[in-house]
């Protein structure tokens, strides 16, 4: 193997590593702004009171 191929290669391999490295930064991003969005969509789900007038919700009677 001469040395320009084995420059070559090693110059090829450092690439492909920062490649990786980019690849699992975007993809760290990409699963925090998912759960992110779901957190969101969880929050949204949730039943809010504060539009009702007073005394709404406040006697349930669960024994039925």
């Amino acid at each position: 193997m001469d040395m320009l191929a084995m420059v070559s290669s090693l110059l090829s391999a450092q690439a492909g590593k920062v490649q990786m490295q980019v690849a699992a930064s975007i993809m760290k991003s990409n699963a925090d702004s998912e759960k992110s969005a779901v957190l969101t969509l969880l929050g949204a789900a949730q039943a809010s009171l504060a539009n009702v007038r007073a005394g709404i919700g406040g006697n349930l009677d669960v024994s039925a």
